[in-house]
């Protein structure tokens, strides 16, 4: 067996373990105050989309559109509090004087949240894994609009919890077919023909163009379930 070689460069712990420490405090923090208000709040669909399309742009109507109409159905909308997509769900759900909830991270280039966030329902997390368990943990249900690299981790996150039954089945519904299709197509074709997913896998999420298809989907999936916190 070779030797340790001392001339590797060795990382330097020192101070480190207690500040690790007192970041679990801050994290259990983080999942304390989240459980705590959303539990209030009621039954919610969290609302997924990029923060770069801008309000007048084709999507960042659908997705207010679309909003409303969750908020009108009796829904909470959950969105990440900022810009974009993100605004468009609330402003949305504000639209129809629902819940409208921002669980917002501390990013250098997103300081505050979106003026739709009701100050009530205003979230501010440090930890994207303490937030995105807060997205999953009321929620009843996942819409999501073409966004980038954060809203394919959202996604896939909940269809894998899903598919894994880390979660009990719930409602995941892409709005876009053209934006998802080219996506949806390469899982067919290249995730599907060479076995990492199965056929059935297809069914852990609906595709479609129309606000009222999204709201009858999410309708039809409750009319014989009851509607109760994940993973509890």
């Amino acid at each position: 067996m070779e030797p340790f070689n001392d001339s590797i460069p060795r990382l330097n712990y020192e101070g480190n373990f207690e500040k690790d420490i007192w970041r679990v405090f801050k994290i259990m923090s983080e999942f304390v105050e989240g459980y705590d208000r959303l539990y209030k709040i009621g039954p919610c669909v969290s609302v997924f989309g990029s923060a770069r399309l801008k309000d007048g742009s084709e999507y960042y109507e659908l997705a207010r559109v679309t909003s409303k109409k969750l908020a009108e159905a009796g829904f909470g909308v959950i969105t990440g509090g900022g810009p974009g997509i993100m605004e468009a769900g609330n402003r949305g759900a504000k639209d129809a004087h629902g819940k409208s909830v921002g669980l917002c991270i501390t990013l250098p280039f997103e300081e505050r949240p979106n003026p739709y966030v009701d100050p009530l329902y205003h979230f501010r997390f440090d930890y994207f894994f303490a937030r995105k368990v807060m997205f999953v943990k009321y929620a009843q249900g996942f819409v999501v609009f073409p966004g980038g690299f954060g809203t394919l981790d959202e996604v896939f996150e909940a269809l894998t919890l899903v598919q894994t039954k880390k979660i009990k089945p719930i409602p995941v519904i892409l709005m876009g077919t053209h934006f998802w299709s080219g996506l949806v197509d390469w899982m067919k074709n290249t995730l599907l023909e060479n076995g990492t997913i199965s056929e059935q896998d297809f069914d852990l999420f609906h595709v479609t163009d129309d606000p009222d298809d999204a709201i009858n989907h999410l309708k039809r999936f409750y009319e014989d379930l009851s509607m109760r916190p994940n993973f509890i």
